[in-house]
């Protein structure tokens, strides 16, 4: 683990990034406490699934339409 202050994170960013992106977690403090952690992005290997909220939301048959009150309130006619 390697830890930097804000300001040296500022200044040697692009060397902190490649460094996570080798695997090494970094700590960045702000006066001594540690405020962040920079690691490597990983992607999600498993595809996204749909479908979860079927059923579960229902949509009202006049959804589209406008009322006329609140047509004349935005001057739609």
């Amino acid at each position: 683990m390697v830890t930097s202050s804000v300001g040296e994170a500022q200044a040697q960013l692009g060397g902190l990034i490649e460094l996570a992106q080798q695997g090494e977690e970094v700590v960045i403090e702000r006066a001594g406490t540690p405020v962040a952690r920079l690691v490597a992005y990983q992607r999600e290997r498993t595809p996204r699934k749909g479908g979860q909220w079927h059923g579960r939301v229902h949509i009202a048959p006049d959804f589209d339409e406008l009322p006329p009150d609140i047509g004349q309130a935005f001057g739609v006619r």
